[in-house]
């Protein structure tokens, strides 16, 4: 089964007037798509003319709005704040609720593209004090972040049908991961951490890793997937893939989010892997740049002047 690799939106925009892509009928649409995409939301450009008003049985008025968001089944109408404009889009508006109360719309200013941003989950982005213009792209929305782990869930709730598991967390990263691919999985299952570090100055360094938590369960006879949130070099899983096996669990697997496969030095057995990812710095989803931006709930890659020079992706152990 192949890994999923962050991808573009169902509907990228144009980048230029006859480039791929809806021909918008306003400049205003096509920087409004850009955003979008900027931010991995799917969209679809005018794809729905609602009909409004009727001459017997002929349409004589009807409402399109600019875009539709499948992520939220929402319609969007973008406006200026012209007051004219204004006033005759918020009577369309009322006249399309009225006809048709179950669809969900949005009249929208570039004021009010924060708190669309909200609904899709973007809001920690001021918790974080991350402005846009610190990120250089986003490689992994929320709703592809949800749906990937959902998906990793069923695929190992069916894989181990009939066995119950221990799902082993290397900290700290793998908190949120762990968390929701917890919920995802319909098996019974106990959780436990580790926490690894490198030796410390002066220590012997028999091993390039150390335990500086350990497990609470005994593993001996137990069906045990090891869960991190990213891997690069691979020396970390590795070593402590090694040594859980030495602890004679009936089976063990590996199941990572977000693998750096640029930078393998180690072919560490993966199971399961949520998405293949560029060599870049990545924040978000457990990730962290000297402890800030865990809690973003997508993946983006920092621009290079906001980047620690000291943090790794792998800090117990190769920073």
């Amino acid at each position: 089964m192949a890994t999923p690799r962050p991808t573009a939106p169902s509907n990228p925009a144009a980048l230029g007037e006859d480039g791929p892509g809806p021909r918008f009928q306003h400049p205003t649409e096509r920087e409004f798509a850009r955003l979008l995409d900027f931010y991995r939301i799917a969209w679809d450009y005018e794809p729905t003319a609602f009909p409004l008003v009727w001459s017997g049985d002929r349409v004589t008025e009807a409402f399109r709005p600019d875009f539709y968001l499948p992520e939220r089944d929402l319609y969007v109408e973008l406006t200026t704040m012209s007051q004219r404009l204004l006033v005759r889009k918020h009577r369309k508006l009322r006249r399309l609720r009225e006809l048709h109360p179950d669809v969900q719309i949005a009249l929208v200013t570039r004021r009010d593209f924060a708190d669309l941003l909200a609904r899709f989950g973007y809001g920690a982005v001021e918790i974080t004090s991350l402005p846009a213009a610190d990120i250089e792209r986003i490689l992994a929305s929320p709703a592809e972040i949800a749906a990937r782990v959902a998906a990793l869930g069923a695929r190992i709730s069916a894989d181990y049908a009939g066995r119950s598991l221990v799902l082993v967390g290397l900290l700290k990263g793998v908190t949120f991961f762990l968390a929701d691919l917890a919920r995802a999985i319909t098996r019974p299952l106990a959780i436990d951490y580790l926490s690894v570090a490198r030796p410390q100055s002066g220590e012997a360094a028999s091993d390039r890793v150390r335990f500086v938590r350990d497990l609470d369960i005994d593993i001996r006879g137990k069906h045990v997937l090891l869960i991190e949130d990213i891997v690069n070099t691979g020396l970390t899983l590795d070593y402590v893939v090694r040594r859980l096996r030495e602890r004679e669990p009936a089976s063990l697997e590996t199941c990572v989010l977000f693998d750096k496969r640029a930078r393998r030095l180690v072919d560490v057995p993966v199971r399961y892997t949520g998405f293949d990812i560029p060599d870049a710095f990545v924040v978000g989803y457990g990730l962290d740049d000297r402890e800030l931006y865990r809690n973003l709930p997508f993946l983006c890659v920092l621009r290079s002047t906001n980047k620690s020079p000291v943090t790794s992706h792998e800090p117990r152990a190769e920073r």
